[in-house]
């Protein structure tokens, strides 16, 4: 009779227990960090470019001047057609919205890169571009481009930088555009002669004056430039380089703004985009 009552009695009270044992795992189970999904885990919540006006998209569009929501890099403007890294990142992982910071300073050379990196290293960003270069070859004249240990040096103390933030980021170091190919395009072009003589751009390059010998003098120091970049790169596990493919790339006259037919037009930052994209995401 006695065992009878007990069994009974556990019978009854069994559900209760069950209850109260289901709401604990229900608690727990809410309390547990969300795990990430895979685009979370596999690409960066936040990004930085680092670089000079290519990045600050000087002159894309329709007014002179940096136009950083046109950039190839971190730009977001919306319907501009360039599909920036940052806006194709977000397709794959919205944690990285409004985590877009653009360093980048139209005039820069490579003496300033290693503060452009210091900067973004206060940020902490997960994924950095760089693009430099451009401005130490454009010169008033061949003397005045940056000799190339000093370009090297830079270089390598921005990416030591990088390197040594926690956590420490991708980093991708694009090649600089090919000068000659802009200026081989060009240069039967009226309004693009007029506009190189009137803004003094890339003299070093772009000048009427200059001969076949002294652009072919530009060529070597952008080679030698760009090398630098793949080697520097090479030294750390978490940067990547294009291997070259934005020197190799050979622009349309489409790909250049009209305002000053240098600096590249929403089609040239698109262009930008789909070639470092490749290289950066896509090329392993």
């Amino acid at each position: 009779m006695g065992a009878d009552f007990r069994f009974n009695r556990a019978v009854r009270t069994l559900p209760r227990y069950l209850s109260v044992l289901l709401l604990l795992i229900l608690v727990t189970l809410a309390a547990a960090p969300t795990p990430q999904t895979a685009a979370e885990a596999v690409y960066p919540r936040s990004m930085a470019a680092l670089g000079d006006s290519l990045s600050q998209a000087n002159n894309a569009c329709c007014r002179p001047g940096d136009q950083p929501a046109q950039s190839w890099s971190t730009g977001d403007g919306p319907g501009d057609g360039v599909a920036s890294h940052y806006e194709r990142l977000l397709q794959l992982g919205p944690a990285i919205r409004g985590n877009n910071a653009n360093h980048s300073v139209s005039g820069a050379k490579a003496s300033d890169l290693p503060r452009q990196a210091a900067a973004a290293a206060g940020h902490r960003p997960e994924y950095v571009t760089v693009l430099m270069g451009a401005n130490d070859l454009c010169t008033s004249s061949l003397e005045t481009m940056t000799p190339v240990e000093d370009f090297r040096a830079s270089v390598t103390q921005a990416l030591e930088i990088l390197d040594r933030t926690e956590p420490r980021p991708r980093v991708f170091v694009s090649s600089i555009p090919s000068l000659y190919q802009l200026w081989h395009v060009l240069r039967e072009d009226p309004a693009a002669q007029s506009a190189w003589s009137a803004s003094g751009a890339c003299q070093s390059m772009l000048a009427v004056s200059a001969s076949e010998e002294a652009r072919q003098e530009v060529v070597r120091r952008q080679e030698a430039f760009n090398a630098a970049l793949a080697q520097s790169c090479a030294q750390y596990t978490s940067c990547r380089h294009d291997g070259g493919a934005l020197y190799a790339h050979v622009p349309s006259p489409e790909d250049m703004s009209i305002l000053d037919y240098f600096h590249p037009s929403l089609r040239g930052q698109s262009t930008l985009a789909d070639i470092t994209w490749t290289e950066a995401w896509e090329a392993r």
